[in-house]
C-alpha cells in the first residue's frame, strides 16, 4: 500500500505545496513540493522529507511549517 495524501497546501502563487500524508503502517508524514508554470510534467519533490516519521497528524504539520514557513491553514 501506498501512502494516503490528508492534506495538500499550496502557497497563493500555486508553486509550491506541502502534502501531509499517512502512511500504511499509521505513521504520518510531508514533503515539499515544487512546479514550474512552464513545465508540464507537474510537481516534483524538493524538500527531502518523505521519510521523516512523525506520530500524529498534527506533529507532521507543526513539522512542516518549521521548514515551510510560508505554509497557512487553519
Amino acid at each position: 500500500m501506498k501512502k494516503r495524501v490528508l492534506k495538500s497546501l499550496e502557497t497563493p502563487d500555486s508553486n509550491r505545496c506541502v502534502d501531509i500524508f499517512v502512511r500504511p503502517d499509521a505513521s504520518f508524514g510531508f514533503e515539499i513540493y515544487r512546479r514550474d508554470t512552464e513545465d508540464l510534467s507537474g510537481w516534483f519533490p524538493i524538500g527531502g522529507y518523505v521519510d521523516n516519521v512523525y506520530s500524529t497528524e498534527i506533529m507532521a504539520l507543526s513539522a512542516a511549517k518549521r521548514v515551510a514557513p510560508w505554509l497557512i491553514w487553519d
